[in-house]
């Protein structure tokens, strides 16, 4: 019997393919500066703004249950008095660390004593509910999407959208969210775009939508415009 010589030996020729390597987590710094770029390129607006007020100083603040605490807290009144209020409310707790468990087991009035309205107190106790029963979920808030995330944070008594939204760009350093309802950015872009009035949420996001995905280094900007950084 003859040997077939026409059989493919590809026992030596086989390769195994590799995955491509995973592109490289970039720091936050790295993509602030990527933001800054691209929003410089794309607004000649943008691009005096930064080069006025410099490097974007966006940080993340990772205890939650304290940063909405102080958004509750600070609700309706001035930037000094809501510093006092906050002060005297973290000496409740030990290490000056708000804890949901131990808000829960404070009698109402004792909350109402440091200075928070009987609203306010309401708000925090249903706050601190919610992170102890497991409705909100700090650790998971990462890998929700933004509307996700609002929808989940609204279903705390007195965290409106705009808290929300102002609670992904400073604690959570989310890169395109656009505050629409925020009186310092409407004002900003009057200002700053010639507008007649303060634009709504309709001319607001079509100027916006050359910052994408980077509106909320765009909204850090106009702020800065104002001097007016949002306190949550």
């Amino acid at each position: 019997m003859k040997e077939n010589l026409f059989v493919n030996d590809t026992s030596k020729t086989t390769t195994t393919k590799k995955a491509p390597k995973a592109s490289p987590k970039l720091t936050l710094r790295e993509t602030l500066t990527k933001a800054e770029k691209h929003l410089a390129k794309s607004d000649s607006v943008m691009k005096t703004l930064i080069k006025k007020h410099g490097e974007c100083r966006l940080q993340p603040q990772s205890d939650a249950f304290f940063v909405l605490c102080d958004s509750i807290i600070s609700q309706q009144i001035s930037v000094k008095a809501a510093a006092a209020i906050m002060k005297r409310f973290v000496a409740l707790f030990p290490k000056e660390q708000p804890d949901p468990a131990l808000l829960l087991g404070l009698p109402d009035e004792v909350v109402r004593a440091v200075g928070c309205s009987n609203s306010k107190v309401k708000y925090l106790k249903d706050l601190a509910g919610k992170f102890h029963d497991g409705t909100l979920k700090p650790k998971k808030f990462a890998v929700l999407e933004d509307e996700e995330l609002i929808k989940t944070l609204t279903q705390v008594k007195g965290i409106g959208r705009w808290t929300a939204e102002m609670f992904l760009i400073f604690s959570l350093n989310r890169m395109d969210v656009m505050a629409t309802d925020d009186y310092g950015l409407r004002k900003a872009m009057m200002l700053l775009y010639n507008m007649p009035e303060m634009p709504k949420r309709a001319p607001m996001l079509e100027l916006a939508e050359a910052w994408k995905p980077y509106r909320s280094v765009a909204s850090w900007y106009l702020w800065r415009s104002l001097d007016n950084e949002p306190k949550i």
